[in-house]
């Protein structure tokens, strides 16, 4: 059976749900092998092979901390020159997309990006992706060298498939351009307690209708008693509510958990384009003409001032 190659996104060995999911979605195409760089392969071993990892090609070096993206493009490239796999598949972050197209560019290969789906085809993987603003479903495949293709989180549940997950040394070298731009300071970034914007299965978000960020603790509050995400409004951060972090939308990021649930947001284009793809929608908003009501599987017209807190109310209830 042919094998696939899995960029695994962890912190310090610990895996990522993301990566859980490509596991899932490659297992449909063949064999998965993980690609695992930096520290704490062999702790990772064991959820990816749990996954169904087959091999975990493992490579640890100063350069994938010290410098960014291309020593990992680097090891990537090593890997497949090992492997001569069927496809790549990698997490469709901001830094996964990066990788993936450099590596495609390497490969001579298409790329598609942003994919909701993936499944065999008779000439190879077919991608479901949503696209021109979620305006549009395709179904796409590469018709050049070998697929890589970079997935969203949430479009797969993670399914347990016990594999050998053995782990093998993967030998990188790196040239001078892998050392181009490096990293002179890094921030740790202030942890809210709440799961990360683009991988959370429950997103809570805030538009114009907030009315001010000293009101945001009302969206917060309902994402808390959810153990959701809380996102925002284009409308909402360009008038300094809520951090651009958590911008949902064309110009921010792009979710598509199991549930989402706006607040006070209209429906723009804009926004729409960000969080189309998720698969239950619920909004509120006081204005039964606004766009957003085109989109939803639930609505509720009323003012979320009065209509969050009994929600939360009662989620927290129902919790016991």
């Amino acid at each position: 059976m042919a094998e696939v190659l899995i960029y695994v996104d962890h912190v310090d060995g610990a895996v990522r749900k993301p990566t859980l999911e490509l596991l899932t979605l490659a297992r449909r195409l063949g064999e998965p092998v993980a690609v695992h760089l930096g520290p704490g392969a062999e702790e990772a071993a064991k959820v990816l092979g749990e996954h169904g990892a087959t091999r975990v090609l493992a490579a640890d070096a100063p350069e994938f901390a010290d410098y960014l993206v291309v020593p990992k493009v680097a090891a990537l490239k090593a890997a497949y020159d090992a492997v001569s796999p069927a496809a790549v598949l990698v997490p469709s972050s901001g830094e996964g997309k990066e990788i993936a197209a450099r590596l495609a560019v390497r490969l001579e290969s298409g790329l598609i990006t942003d994919a909701v789906d993936v499944e065999p085809g008779d000439e190879g993987p077919v991608a479901t992706q949503s696209v021109f603003a979620a305006a549009y479903t395709t179904r796409s495949r590469i018709t050049r060298g070998t697929p890589v293709i970079t997935v969203k989180p949430n479009s797969a549940a993670p399914e347990a498939a016990s594999a050998a997950g053995t782990v093998e040394q993967l030998p990188v070298e790196f040239d001078d351009a892998a050392r181009g731009t490096k990293v002179t300071s890094r921030t740790p970034r202030e942890s809210t307690g709440r799961p990360e914007l683009t991988e959370a299965a429950i997103v809570v978000s805030g538009g114009r209708g907030v009315n001010g960020a000293e009101n945001f603790p009302v969206i917060e509050a309902l994402a808390d008693s959810l153990g959701a995400a809380v996102g925002a409004s284009r409308a909402a951060v360009d008038a300094g509510w809520y951090p651009h972090s958590n911008q949902v939308g064309q110009t921010g990021k792009s979710v598509s958990p199991q549930l989402y649930i706006a607040a006070g947001i209209s429906g723009a284009i804009q926004h729409r384009a960000g969080m189309q793809t998720s698969k239950t929608i619920v909004a509120i908003n006081k204005d039964s003409e606004a766009p957003i009501f085109d989109l939803v599987d639930y609505g509720v017209v009323g003012d979320l001032f009065n209509v969050l807190p009994q929600l939360t109310e009662e989620v927290k209830t129902r919790k016991g």
